[in-house]
């Protein structure tokens, strides 16, 4: 494991916001939804693509809080421009667990 400074770790913008929308994303090379994030006055509505199906329904989604890395540059995934990562953690089955707040927090809301 690398260790990181706590300036490091402080370059690194983790949110919260709530999921606006789901769609299936066929495109995509392994399974994947298209998932719209309200993250705040701050920041705004970023949208992603998530191999998040496995575990979750897009209506399960919908609503929920979610943690994601807002200052990663734009990503290109097929075609859609991804503008975040979506935090979750991996099962030795490969399946995607969601990172998520366990109480509501305002959206926008900063790691620290």
């Amino acid at each position: 494991m690398q260790t990181i400074t706590w300036d490091q770790f402080t370059t690194v913008e983790i949110r919260v916001g709530t999921v606006m929308h789901v769609e299936p994303f066929p495109e995509a090379r392994r399974p994947a939804y298209r998932i719209t994030v309200d993250f705040g006055s701050d920041i705004g509505i970023r949208r992603t693509s998530a191999q998040v199906t496995t575990l979750y329904a897009p209506e399960e989604l919908v609503g929920r809080q979610v943690v994601g890395v807002v200052n990663f540059p734009p990503k290109q995934i097929g075609p859609m421009m991804s503008e975040f990562l979506l935090a979750g953690f991996y099962r030795e089955d490969g399946a995607v667990v969601l990172a998520i707040p366990e109480r509501a927090v305002p959206d926008g809301a900063k790691l620290g």
